[in-house]
């Protein structure tokens, strides 16, 4: 179980102090919840962190994930990478990174593929000990992997109202091979837990904090406020059963899932840290039997299931964020909607990396023929300038 640090990028409490918060680090680590997950964007969260390893005089050591989000504006540089690696580095007060998590904005943009591979280069370096994704879709993810980029974690969003891990491809590539997922979205944001059985659905003035503004999207798409209510009255009848919170028979299902090796549980950091922790344990304490599951799986039939891949709330309607939209990082252009049509009528549609000699000598990155994509892959070896080395499969 990972403490994910989301909640002190705003949205949720005041100002946060960064010094109270450090102090609040402490309970999580006693109960042996060592484990945080932050990210460039997170307000002060890696600062956070950095301001607890200064401060703090024991020597039990803790483990810091962070994340880097770039906009794709252009820049490929392996210098700005180990800018934002470097930066991470000193606001954790960390000597290396455990693991570095790249979020992709844009699939038609190849700075991903650019910064992966600085990534790598600061990887072998000594920088970053693993390198994974976050929110990456079964199609690119498997490009990845076949093009010889190692992953070590794609996080994703996973719950028992969000199963698109189990039905989709997702699930099987990550167990196939080797990368683990990180499940964030356990507990909805909140509302998978006693204070919201039988609760009147909250409305779009509510004063809800950012993450129950995200999840009541999710919820909505999920069939409605009614068909979750009927999930949180199952998961309420095994609670009671075991005598254990909804969030933890919540968060034991995600968990039950082979290919999903940790999730991240959302901390606020505050003096209550304690009592958090303790219930977030509880999660251990039980298992589902056949009965619980089946009670469990009544109630999710009665979902709709979220629309697309893991991920895809970031990257096309509808945007299931607090924002509601992120339009504003997707190049939404006639050129892509062409793509798109073409891609459903079957056509052949070609990506080129922008190499002047791929029109030359007549060859691209990949090609997508209906729900197949096929990619060139060549093994790492030194070339002439007058050498094309390409493999297709």
């Amino acid at each position: 179980m990972i403490n994910g640090l989301w909640q002190l990028a705003g949205g949720h409490d005041a100002d946060v102090d960064v010094e109270s918060a450090a102090n609040a680090i402490g309970p999580l680590i006693d109960h042996g919840l060592s484990a945080f997950d932050m990210a460039d964007h997170y307000g002060d969260a890696e600062l956070v962190v950095g301001a607890h390893i200064t401060a703090s005089a024991s020597a039990r050591p803790i483990t810091a994930f962070t994340k880097w989000c770039p906009a794709e504006n252009g820049i490929k540089s392996l210098a700005n990478a180990e800018a934002a690696v470097d930066r991470a580095l000193a606001r954790m007060k960390q000597s290396q990174i455990a693991l570095m998590q790249y979020h992709i904005w844009d699939y038609s943009d190849d700075t991903y593929l650019c910064n992966l591979a600085h990534l790598r280069t600061l990887q072998e370096q000594g920088k970053i000990l693993h390198v994974g994704l976050t929110n990456t879709d079964a199609a690119h993810l498997e490009l990845l992997i076949h093009s010889g980029y190692r992953i070590a974690t794609n996080q994703v969003s996973c719950s028992l109202l969000d199963q698109r891990l189990v039905q989709g491809r997702l699930g099987k590539l990550c167990a196939e091979n080797n990368v683990g997922i990180l499940a964030y979205g356990t507990l909805l944001g909140g509302f998978l837990s006693e204070k919201w059985v039988d609760a009147p659905e909250p409305t779009e003035m509510s004063p809800l904090n950012w993450s129950l503004r995200k999840y009541l999207r999710f919820i909505q798409a999920a069939g409605g406020w009614q068909a979750f209510q009927h999930l949180l009255k199952a998961a309420e009848a095994v609670a009671k059963k075991h005598n254990v919170p909804i969030s933890a028979v919540a968060t034991r299902w995600v968990l039950d899932i082979p290919v999903v090796k940790a999730v991240i549980v959302g901390s606020r950091l505050s003096s209550d840290s304690e009592k958090y922790a303790k219930s977030n344990l509880a999660t251990f304490s039980f298992s589902l039997d056949d009965e619980d599951r089946d009670l469990i799986s009544e109630a999710q039939s009665g979902l709709t299931d979220i629309p697309g891949d893991c991920g895809d709330e970031y990257r096309q309607p509808p945007y299931l964020t607090a924002a509601g939209d992120l339009s504003d990082h997707i190049k939404e252009t006639a050129e892509l909607r062409n793509v798109e049509q073409a891609i459903a009528k079957g056509h052949r549609v070609e990506y080129r990396s922008g190499s002047k000699w791929e029109p030359i000598a007549g060859y691209c990155r990949a090609v997508r023929v209906g729900d197949t994509i096929r990619e060139a892959l060549a093994p790492v070896v030194k070339l002439s300038r007058y050498s094309t080395l390409s493999r297709a499969h």
